[in-house]
């Protein structure tokens, strides 16, 4: 039996012994009220603004992505991406199980339908291994185009989710995707800061999207960014993000349906504040997590750790328990002692609006849920 009162205090001691430790907080030690002051005084408050491009162009130094687009939350970030590219209504989707539901949300906002293929035990996301083989024996390619054996209907894109800000072998997927005629898109949402081979998570795919909503590593209070470095695809982003105006002095033209999603001044002038300190923040979290890795070893638990080629930002730290009966007694006993711990998210296939979707068994994203669990990982001051 672990020693659950130890694990609630050593956390309560990382976080100067308060009385209740939340999962993940934001933390506001820059500029992000003088920004704001500059906001307000402007009068551009709503998505016009010089805070805005100032906040896109520092993600776009900080990824090395050549175009960002910022938008109000990282789901709408995912729907405009996928209906850039030409998603529609019946076409497929493929992800995996494991993900928040915004990933799958966003799939189902174009009428498309995803498929949950299998994660790695090692990674927590989709596993090229699963994606190799179901593209190999359940679909056909034909005028570059991929097609599912079973139901005729067209595979449009993949979308792999680095978890918890951790790399998937995102490298071997994008491999697979252009094998298979299939767009890659990146469900980067939690992995600003993250690197694989030294490549910046969101920046292999065609597309990539981050998020900044309020328990991210910074955080615009609600917000959201789509990384290309397709030239053309960038101005279709842009275009489609707003409300798709022709360009007019005073005329309103419209070319296209727009969906508004453009993110205010007001957010970017506190993504500007908060970028300023995000290396301090990734610094911060990964002696976190060095601290919980060491302290675990003691426990007999597994904490979950960076692999190989990776550059984690260790966004939620996460502890893998031998079973269900013991994640579950951690959680009651750590939640009732003033340590917010959170289960990973109900599997996708498990949501009464996606158990129809076809999978292919996904015995590791079972194996997962039912004993990954995530600890406190705010940035401690």
């Amino acid at each position: 039996m672990y020693h659950f009162d130890k694990i609630t205090k050593f956390i309560k001691e990382l976080y100067g012994n308060r009385e209740i430790v939340p999962l993940h907080e934001p933390v506001f030690i820059g500029n992000e009220k003088k920004y704001l002051s500059e906001c307000i005084d402007s009068t551009y408050v709503s998505y016009i603004g010089a805070f805005v491009n100032r906040f896109e162009d520092m993600i776009k130094y900080f990824t090395g992505s050549k175009y960002a687009i910022a938008t109000v939350n990282g789901t709408s970030a995912l729907h405009i991406s996928l209906l850039s590219i030409g998603v529609q209504a019946g076409d497929e989707i493929l992800t995996q199980p494991l993900t928040f539901v915004a990933t799958v949300n966003a799939i189902s906002y174009c009428g498309a339908t995803p498929i949950l293929l299998d994660c790695e035990k090692d990674t927590l996301g989709l596993s090229p291994d699963s994606l190799e083989y179901f593209l190999e024996n359940e679909t056909f390619v034909n005028n570059n185009n991929c097609y599912n054996k079973k139901t005729l209907r067209k595979i449009a894109a993949c979308l792999p989710v680095h978890v918890y800000g951790h790399p998937v072998r995102i490298d071997k997927i994008k491999n697979i995707c252009k094998h298979y005629c299939i767009t890659l898109i990146e469900d980067a949402a939690e992995s600003l800061g993250s690197f694989y081979m030294n490549k910046h998570t969101g920046t292999y795919g065609k597309i990539g999207i981050i998020s900044f909503n309020g328990n991210k590593i910074i955080t615009t209070g609600g917000g959201g960014m789509i990384l290309t470095d397709d030239d053309e695809l960038a101005k279709i982003l842009r275009h489609l993000t707003s409300t798709a105006k022709i360009s007019h002095i005073y005329e309103y033209d419209h070319d296209n349906v727009g969906y508004n999603y453009r993110m205010p001044n007001v957010n970017a002038a506190i993504g500007c504040a908060q970028v300023e300190n995000l290396p301090l923040f990734i610094e911060n979290k990964r002696q976190l997590a060095l601290l919980y890795e060491d302290f675990f070893k003691t426990c007999g638990i597994i904490f979950f750790k960076e692999k190989a080629n990776c550059h984690s930002n260790y966004w939620l730290n996460t502890i893998i328990f031998d079973n269900k009966d013991q994640r579950d007694s951690f959680l009651e006993y750590s939640n009732s002692h003033g340590v917010a711990t959170r289960p990973a998210w109900n599997l996708m296939s498990k949501l009464k609006m996606y158990r129809h979707c076809q999978n292919d068994g996904i015995e590791n994203a079972e194996w997962l849920q039912n004993r990954a669990v995530n600890i406190p990982s705010s940035v401690r001051l």
